[in-house]
């Protein structure tokens, strides 16, 4: 039995990241299904879209508890069973590859970026720490969540490298998972890229801004509709003009 336990722990950590809880949360709160709106990605930041940002922070809280979880369970508890670096990297890797691929929603998840951040401070709360720290300095001096992330995602592997010896005792095991969840964050934001290099891509806060002009704009035609041209013609033309 204790030679199953590896795959047993893996297969647990990937059902558990399969849990999309963009989708989850907004039908809790009775929310509209964030693959339906705005960049349909089941992410925190789409979320937010939807006006609501306790459903976002929510959403982020638990993208990112559901990566760090299965991790730290293996830390604890896995030497006593035989489980080592290998399968706690296997184990990280699986809750984010659940993540983006979850088998419960047609394998078509989100981009991964809490999924991943719950992973890493799952292997080291430090390495976690500057990892947040590089994405939140990204985000606040370039005002781009996609290129926050992707800056982020190529730093963590070698936050990880330079920190061997120092605040953690580097593992080759967790390093190829960082540099394979690096990859694929890349390739899960390559629309993102895209628009980055042709400076199409939405700042932060942008979207959120535009909603209520649209609201406005949808007012506007209420409040002013006596001076709408059907109006006037009801004016122009009495009911006793009519032949």
């Amino acid at each position: 039995m204790q030679k199953f336990l590896p795959l047993l722990a893996v297969l647990a950590a990937y059902l558990v990241g399969s849990l999309s809880f963009a989708v989850i949360v907004s039908r809790v709160m009775g929310l509209s299904d964030p693959r339906t709106f705005g960049s349909k990605n089941p992410g925190a930041t789409n979320v937010l879209r939807s006006g609501s940002k306790a459903a976002a922070i929510l959403t982020l809280l638990l993208d990112a508890a559901k990566g760090w979880l299965p991790v730290v369970l293996v830390k604890w508890y896995g030497p006593a069973y035989g489980l080592g670096d290998g399968t706690l990297a296997l184990v990280g890797l699986a809750a984010f590859l659940g993540h983006v691929f979850p088998v419960f929603f047609r394998f078509s998840g989100g981009k991964g970026v809490a999924t991943a951040l719950g992973v890493l401070l799952g292997f080291s709360g430090w390495l976690g720490l500057a990892t947040a720290s590089i994405w939140l300095l990204m985000a606040v001096v370039f005002r781009f969540s996609s290129l926050a992330s992707i800056t982020s995602a190529l730093l963590a592997p070698v936050v990880y490298v330079l920190g061997d010896g120092g605040l953690w005792i580097m593992s080759k095991s967790v390093a190829l998972c960082l540099a394979v969840m690096s990859l694929l964050l890349l390739y899960r934001h390559a629309e993102n890229i895209n628009r980055l290099f042709k400076g199409t891509e939405s700042r932060l806060g942008k979207k959120a801004a535009a909603r209520p002009v649209a609201h406005a704009h949808a007012h506007g035609h209420t409040k002013h509709g006596h001076r709408h041209p059907p109006h006037r013609d009801q004016k122009i033309h009495p009911k006793n003009d009519h032949p």
